[in-house]
């Protein structure tokens, strides 16, 4: 394979993992707006979409095992592939989050106990935006945006814990609502978990670059006060 037919590759590659990357942000906000409008037609279509997500991961996998089998990459070449690997298993990650908040805007379809939709949505839309200037930054290279965008992970952390403290509060109030607790427990937790996942996206972009791995996350779920 000439050094062309390289480039070609590994372009082909990026376009699919935009596109993957793409379709988890998009699963994510549907996911968020079928909990906020209880609808579970749409909640299910998500559910059932994670499928292509799945799909189109296994398909960028193959393709770059075989640019690995037939090109034998060194150098940035290699750590370029490698951190894509390891990018679209973030991205495939995000899609399950997005499947599990879709399960949970289905059980809670008919759940009356108010939901702090507002909060949610915000956590929803940091999360998104960060992954998306995270794709930005992978295809550009841009090491100043790797570093800067996981800062922002904090503002979705802030969040987590005001709605962990309102669900909590209502259900001391309301112990009847300990199941609908549990389960906006498990939305916010997945959205957490998105932003963390664009942080490990930006520690493989300046892999990619500089060779180096960095933890840019300092902080632990375990140590989260709330």
């Amino acid at each position: 394979m000439s050094r062309f037919t390289l480039d070609q590759e590994i372009r082909l590659v990026q376009d699919e993992m935009l596109l993957l990357g793409s379709l988890a942000e998009q699963a994510i906000l549907n996911s968020v707006d079928a909990l906020r409008r209880q609808d579970v037609a749409a909640a299910r279509t998500i559910a059932l979409e994670d499928k292509k997500i799945n799909d189109k991961h296994f398909a960028i996998e193959n393709h770059i095992l075989i640019i690995f089998a037939t090109q034998s990459p060194l150098a940035r070449d290699l750590r370029l592939l490698a951190a894509m690997l390891e990018i679209i298993t973030e991205l495939e990650r995000i899609g399950d989050y997005a499947k599990g908040i879709a399960k949970v805007a289905i059980r809670l379809a008919d759940d009356e106990t108010p939901v702090p939709i507002q909060e949610i949505s915000t956590m929803a839309d940091k999360a998104t935006s960060m992954l998306h200037r995270a794709l930005g930054a992978f295809i550009s290279e841009d090491v100043t945006a790797a570093y800067a965008i996981p800062k922002e992970d904090d503002e979705v952390d802030e969040l987590y814990i005001t709605v962990y403290r309102k669900i909590v509060q209502n259900m001391i109030k309301n112990p009847e609502t300990i199941d609908h607790t549990n389960q906006i427990l498990w939305v916010i937790h997945n959205l957490e978990r998105t932003a963390d996942r664009v942080t490990n996206i930006c520690e493989r972009i300046i892999f990619i670059v500089s060779g180096e791995l960095l933890e840019l996350d300092s902080s632990d779920d375990e140590d989260r006060e709330v």
